[in-house]
Formats: C-alpha cells, structure tokens, sequence
C-alpha cells in the first residue's frame, strides 16, 4: 500500500476523470461517484462520532462505551470496504453476514429504551447531533445508491443497498442510545408552531 501512494498527485483527473481498477476511466460526475462520494462523507462523519464519544459524557458503563466504540470501528471498516465494491464489481466488502451483525446491535441498543411516542428532531448533545448529521448523510447516500442501482444493476450489489439502509437504522437507534443525563431527547411539539396557526 506504502509503494502504491507514494505519490499523492498524478495530474490523470484533471481532464475531470477518474481512473477505475479496471483502467477504464469514469466522469467524476458519474453516478457511481456521487454513491461513492457520500459513503466516504459518512465514514469521516462516523470519525468524529467517535472522536466525540471519547470525550461525552454519558449515563452508559465504560464496558457499553467500549462496545459501542468497537461497532463504529466495523462499520466504518466495512463503509471502507463498500467503498472498494464499488470500485471493484467483482469484489465483496459487506455481505449478508454484517446486515445480520447490524440488526443485533441495532435490537441490543433499542432494548434498552423506552418506546418511542413522538417525532425525534435532531438535536441534543454534541455527539446526538453528530449522529444524526451522520444518519442523514447515510439516507442521501442510500438514495444515490439506489439511484445507481436503477441505472446500472451490476453497479452495486442488492446486499450493499440493503447494508446502508440498516446502517441508517442503527445511527438513529444509536443517538438515542447516546442521550446522556444532561439531555433529554428533543421531540417534535406542536404548540411550538401553535403561534403561525392563529387565525388573524
């Protein structure tokens, strides 16, 4: 790997292409590169989700913060891997084995809340907030992910689009697992709007 980016700049995108594994080359504005593009944004999203987790307080024992720590660290791994199926068609980065892995952890956070009675509006601490930005980028990157899969079905697997569904599952079950004593889940009030609704 060391060898392969030892130089940074090669000058070959300039003409706005990109080169893929095959050593055909691409418009950096085709669709496959808006998925790619956004699956990438998520992985540095999910980077400070985790750089924030290591500073937030939080209602959860060191044992559930380690754990919680080790599920980002896959997912993200496996984001990477995505990224590399998408490059690579005749590669497999995420199979149905990790959308299992994902639905466990997703039932073994939800367990632990109470049920949920209203709408959610993305806001709270730090890290809430942060997991949400990531769980919006993760729905755009599904919708582009779809978008590709209508245009060209050998583009990305069924599997892939059903592991970045689940995962935005996961970041919504995630923040608000992360709610900490000092928060409380911010939900959707509709007395706030009440003053619009008055009729002159």
């Amino acid at each position: 790997m060391g060898n392969r980016l030892s130089k940074i700049y090669t000058r070959t995108g300039d003409d706005g292409t990109t080169g893929m594994a095959d050593g055909s080359r691409l418009s950096k504005a085709d669709a496959l590169f808006n998925t790619m593009g956004d699956i990438d944004e998520l992985n540095s999203h999910l980077g400070m989700v985790r750089t924030l987790l290591t500073k937030a307080p939080t209602h959860h024992d060191e044992t559930t913060n380690h754990d919680l720590m080790h599920t980002l660290t896959i997912i993200q791994h496996l984001l990477f891997n995505l990224g590399g199926e998408l490059a690579m068609p005749e590669y497999q980065g995420v199979n149905d084995k990790h959308i299992t892995w994902l639905e466990t952890q997703i039932d073994r956070l939800n367990s632990t809340l109470p049920p949920l009675k209203d709408f959610i509006l993305p806001t709270g601490s730090a890290l809430v907030s942060q997991l949400h930005i990531a769980r919006s980028v993760c729905r755009r990157a599904e919708r582009q992910a779809v978008a590709l899969h209508a245009e060209r079905h050998d583009a990305i697997r069924q599997t892939a689009l059903s592991f970045i569904n689940r995962l935005s599952d996961w970041l919504f079950v995630a923040a608000r697992f992360c709610t900490d004593t000092d928060h409380t889940e911010v939900l959707w009030n509709a007395s706030v709007l009440a003053e619009f609704n008055e009729t002159d």
